[in-house]
């Protein structure tokens, strides 16, 4: 007896690779069938083109590699534009190949809830990696720029494991390990990639617990941006300890006020 159409759109959905039966799937003319075997091919193909993108990635990497065995770090950073929280640096150390990490993209690529499981796949999966908040009053003191290199520079230091090559997204750190700048770094390289994702799950973790203390200013949404409600709570109850002095228009804020900014 043929199966129905909901039956065979229910093995195709189960089914993660070619297998002998889908032979008389694709003879099949109903037009539900067809439907529902181009959409499985549809989920292959792009299921294939990601372990692609995977493959690239951890090639990328290797090839910083000064020796076999040799262990590469990636660094990333979140929250360098806000007006509010710290910069939060990463620094990862992957395996050489790791199919559960499969997947792991620029963080800005991810949704909240696929950056949450990814973090917590990165922590589970890594060789060494380690986290590092940089808070306002060093941003304010040393700038933003430079407060992010030292926080990058730390997180590095903090590893359980020190890495022989160091590649970093678009920046250059006062480290004497060998290292590399990439541009877009967070879209080539895994390691990269996945010390962005820690960095902005931890930051961002951050500032939903800040705005539980700070509900006025929206951290929970906004993650410290100046958007319209932000700005217009900062109009109406002015900057916390947690607004970074040095940045508009909260200097503004604190001159109006006859206050130094910083």
């Amino acid at each position: 007896m043929a199966k129905t159409i909901k039956e065979i759109t229910q093995l195709l959905n189960e089914a993660t690779a070619y297998e002998e039966w889908m032979e008389d799937i694709q003879k099949d003319e109903r037009s539900g069938v067809q439907k529902a075997w181009q959409q499985w091919k549809n989920r292959m193909e792009k299921r294939e083109k990601v372990k692609e993108e995977h493959r690239h990635k951890v090639s990328f990497d290797a090839s910083f590699s000064p020796f076999e065995g040799a262990f590469v770090a990636g660094v990333d950073e979140a929250g360098r534009g806000p007006l509010a929280g710290p910069v939060v640096t990463a620094a990862v150390i992957l395996p050489t190949d790791c199919e559960a990490l499969i997947g792991i993209n620029d963080s800005k690529q991810l949704s909240k809830n696929m950056r949450e499981a990814f973090a917590k796949t990165i922590k589970e999966h890594a060789i060494s990696y380690s986290i590092h908040f940089q808070s306002p009053e060093e941003i304010d003191r040393l700038n933003i720029y430079e407060a992010t290199k030292q926080s990058m520079k730390t997180s590095i230091e903090t590893l359980d494991i020190q890495p022989h090559y160091v590649i970093i997204d678009a920046m250059t750190l006062p480290i004497q390990i060998p290292q590399k700048s990439i541009i877009k770094g967070d879209a080539k390289s895994l390691a990269i990639a996945a010390a962005s994702i820690l960095a902005k799950q931890a930051r961002d973790q951050y500032m939903e617990d800040l705005h539980k203390q700070y509900p006025h200013y929206g951290f929970d949404q906004n993650a410290g941006y100046g958007t319209k409600q932000h700005l217009e709570a900062l109009d109406q109850y002015g900057p916390t300890e947690h607004h970074r002095k040095s940045f508009e228009p909260i200097k503004s804020m604190f001159i109006k006020q006859g206050a130094l900014p910083i």
